[in-house]
């Protein structure tokens, strides 16, 4: 690697940062791997993931956005499609049809593990952390090196996360939806709809990063209206 690459994954990481998002990890494409090009001699190398943690996404988002008109998926496209071009990326969207596999990508990076909820959770940011892109790069980037962090959830003794959901929506045999469905549409699931999943507010990882009582109401409100 020249110096340049080296150099390379702190300059994107920084323009990620200065965007109001958040950088989630790296990871280098496989032999073999198809993850697109550019053009037909400019394969794609590495990969980055993008995603929010903390306020600042939410902040730019409620900000900008056309409340009418523009959803999260469709600004973060825009946003974010304008950055990859700034920064020579293919941009990659988990709303992208067919869909792509952003879970794999995720835990490729080295950084998240798979919680008992059954959604990625990060040694910092706990399970409040979301993906809304990643940029593939053709040119060579020295990927930063992962931390090493162990699985968190398997010193968790209590594992509250598994127990504190009022309805038992999840267990060792998945999420059982139409039951949290039916629970936030009660009166009795406005804490969890106005203020984010209880089993998910169980967990005493990323307490710094939990989503504000705007933002959690946003997000559980879109969660429902897909079961309208």
């Amino acid at each position: 690697m020249t110096a340049a690459s080296t150099h390379a994954a702190a300059r994107i990481e920084n323009a990620i940062r200065d965007a109001g998002f958040t950088p989630l990890g790296w990871f280098a494409r496989a032999p073999g791997e198809d993850l697109g090009e550019l053009t037909a001699d400019r394969p794609i190398r590495v990969m980055t993931l993008i995603g929010n943690a903390g306020p600042e996404m939410w902040q730019r988002y409620s900000a900008e956005r056309r409340p009418e008109t523009q959803t999260l998926d469709a600004w973060s496209s825009a946003v974010l499609g304008e950055l990859a071009r700034e920064l020579g990326a293919r941009a990659f969207f988990p709303f992208d049809k067919p869909p792509l596999p952003f879970q794999q990508w995720a835990y490729r990076t080295g950084h998240v593990f798979r919680s008992p909820l059954g959604i990625t959770v990060h040694p910092e940011f706990g399970l409040w952390h979301a993906y809304r892109a990643a940029f593939g790069f053709t040119e060579p980037v020295a990927i930063p090196e992962t931390s090493g962090a162990a699985h968190p959830c398997e010193s968790c003794a209590d594992k509250r996360c598994l127990t504190t959901c009022p309805v038992d929506a999840f267990s060792g045999d998945g999420y059982d939806v139409p039951a949290c469905v039916s629970h936030m549409r009660t009166k009795e699931g406005r804490d969890c709809l106005e203020r984010g999943c209880r089993a998910r507010r169980a967990c005493p990882l990323g307490r710094d990063y939990i989503y504000d009582k705007g933002q959690a109401t946003f997000h559980m409100s879109a969660f429902l209206k897909m079961f309208s």
